[in-house]
């Protein structure tokens, strides 16, 4: 199974929101800089020092810039896989559309969205290899 270990959420003001989710839920976030996009990461639970959550289940998350595109709207999750290339290819045979072309993420690993057959925009992660 490939599980989920991400969400992503847009927001019209990326500070606000952090606000928002560490006022009512505790979480705790961090503004990248414009290197990485503006991404805010959202942390839900715990984790070890390389980034693993702790508590088996659990994700953490972030947000990003929502803007006029429709296409970035909507909250989306992010699935991790072993071989993303393998998985576009499957991805495209079971009906889906590949958003764009994989991007690398410092740090993190390689990274593509995509469109389901019902048009809900999803992404992958081939996560880099933990020492």
């Amino acid at each position: 199974m490939n599980p989920v270990v991400h969400f992503e959420m847009p927001a019209e003001d990326r500070a606000r929101m952090a606000n928002f989710y560490t006022n009512v839920f505790n979480w705790q976030t961090q503004q990248l800089g414009e290197d990485m996009g503006g991404y805010v990461l959202a942390s839900t639970t715990a984790t070890t020092e390389d980034g693993s959550v702790t508590t088996p289940g659990n994700i953490n998350g972030g947000f990003y810039q929502k803007t006029d595109d429709p296409l970035t709207h909507g909250t989306s999750i992010v699935i991790a896989v072993e071989d993303i290339d393998a998985h576009m290819k499957k991805v495209t045979s079971a009906g889906g559309k590949i958003i764009g072309e994989p991007m690398m993420i410092p740090g993190i690993g390689n990274f593509v969205s995509f469109y389901d057959t019902e048009g809900n925009r999803a992404s992958m992660l081939q996560p880099l290899m933990q020492k």
